[in-house]
C-alpha cells in the first residue's frame, strides 16, 4: 500500500480534473482512473472486472457510479460494489482525500 499526492493545492487538482472527465494516472506499479464529481474525487482500477473494458471510456452517473462502456455494468464508486449488471466481482476502489495541499490517493 502506498500514499500518493497529485497536485500541490485543491485549486490545482480542480483544474487538473474537470468535473466528470475520467483520467488515468500511474501510481507506483498501478494505473488507476481518477474522476471528480463536484467536490468528491474517486480513484478506481482502470479495467472493468466483468470483461476488462476500459473504464476511462465509461461515464459517471448522478448516483456516484461508473458505467462500463462495454456492457453498461454499474459500480458504486464509494464501495466498489456491483450496482447493476450480471455477475462479476466488485471494482477495486482507492481511498482519496482532497485537501488544500492536493489530492491524496491510497493504493
Amino acid at each position: 500500500m502506498g500514499k500518493f499526492t497529485l497536485g500541490s493545492s485543491k485549486e490545482q487538482v480542480m483544474k487538473m480534473l474537470p468535473d466528470g472527465d475520467i483520467k488515468v494516472t500511474q501510481l507506483g506499479a498501478k494505473r488507476v482512473c481518477v474522476v471528480r464529481s463536484g467536490e468528491k474525487v474517486f480513484a478506481f482500477e482502470q479495467l472493468c472486472p466483468h470483461r476488462g473494458g476500459f473504464l476511462k471510456d465509461g461515464r459517471i452517473n448522478a448516483f456516484d457510479e461508473i458505467i462500463c462502456p462495454l456492457h453498461s455494468y454499474r459500480f458504486n464508486l464509494n464501495t466498489g460494489q456491483l450496482a447493476s449488471g450480471g455477475s462479476c466481482g466488485d471494482l477495486e476502489v482507492y481511498r482519496t482525500n482532497l485537501t488544500e495541499e492536493g489530492l491524496e490517493i491510497i493504493v
